[in-house]
């Protein structure tokens, strides 16, 4: 797996209504600073203990800060044996979405800070 999709794609699909589980694997203080609408958090740690709640999903794109570990946890998910749906990456990762993104309270904002004040969040570290 090394597929990859744009921010505008992801727009594009996100707006077309078809289904497709946007899995950001930040942290959840990361991600509660600002997400993609609709998005759910996944950290990365967390992927193989929640591996099996992908079963039956058609279509999953991660996401990350870089588009770098988004690639890792799209390779996990896909290497599962109970996913036969497509998995892709945000290429740009978060850096790249200009869209709104979506706070933990519910409202939007243009740009999150990703991470704690003053320091951004790179995302996971890479378990391999």
């Amino acid at each position: 797996m090394d597929e990859e999709i744009s921010a505008e794609e992801l727009r594009e699909l996100l707006d077309s209504g078809d289904p497709v589980r946007v899995v950001d694997i930040r942290s959840p203080a990361a991600f509660e600073h600002g997400h993609i609408p609709g998005s759910e958090n996944v950290p990365f740690g967390e992927l193989t203990s929640r591996i099996e709640s992908f079963d039956g999903a058609e279509y999953v794109v991660t996401v990350c800060p870089h588009g770098q570990a988004s690639q890792q946890a799209a390779r996990l998910i896909g290497s599962y044996e109970g996913f036969d749906g497509r998995v892709v990456s945000l290429k740009p990762g978060l850096q790249g979405w200009s869209q709104t993104y979506e706070l933990a309270v519910g409202t939007e904002t243009t740009a999150p800070d990703g991470g704690s004040e003053g320091e951004p969040d790179e995302g996971p570290e890479p378990p391999f």
